[in-house]
């Protein structure tokens, strides 16, 4: 009986002092949440056209120009710059853009529409390392105010894949086709 109880209390104890994954060690909903949205919108379509991954910060009763300040490329979001998918050539405001993955950056206006750039750069933080030798196009994205606060920074594709990026009172357009 002695013989059997020592293997046993010698894997209790090794049970109780193993390393467990606890709720505690998984870190926290991020501040500004990471989003998707793709042209066509349905999920269930896997053959898709467009796809942005983006950080979703919130206004929090801030001024979206003092988070986003004119005539300054933005990263368009929060945390790493977006990333834009282009699964076949399109169209981009106007301008021919191959398909690949590439970043979005903009440049926001005050009096004017805003700058929006399609980048080659990948894999970056924020605007802080922004080439402007890497750029692929520059086009001007279509301002216009709207009465209800949008929040969080959103961005969707209306049924003709235009993109729409929409934050405080502005909203951008961008016609891909």
């Amino acid at each position: 009986m002695k013989n059997s109880i020592l293997p046993i209390a010698i894997f209790v104890i090794t049970l109780i002092s193993s390393p467990q994954i606890t709720a505690q060690e998984f870190k926290g909903l991020d501040k500004s949440p990471m989003d998707m949205a793709a042209f066509p919108s349905s999920y269930r379509v896997s053959d898709k056209i467009v796809k942005v991954i983006y950080s979703r910060p919130q206004l929090k009763g801030r001024d979206l120009m003092k988070l986003a300040p004119p005539e300054k490329v933005w990263r368009t979001g929060a945390n790493e710059a977006v990333e834009i998918t282009f699964y076949k050539d399109v169209v981009f405001g106007g301008k021919a853009v191959k398909a690949g993955v590439y970043s979005l950056f903009v440049i926001p206006s005050l009096d004017e529409d805003w700058t929006i750039i399609i980048n080659e750069a990948k894999n970056v933080w924020g605007s802080y390392s922004y080439n402007q030798d890497q750029d692929v196009v520059r086009v001007a994205g279509i301002s216009s105010k709207v009465e209800k606060n949008v929040e969080a920074f959103s961005m969707m594709f209306e049924k003709d894949m235009t993109l729409k990026m929409g934050w405080g009172n502005m909203v951008i357009s961008v016609p891909i086709k």
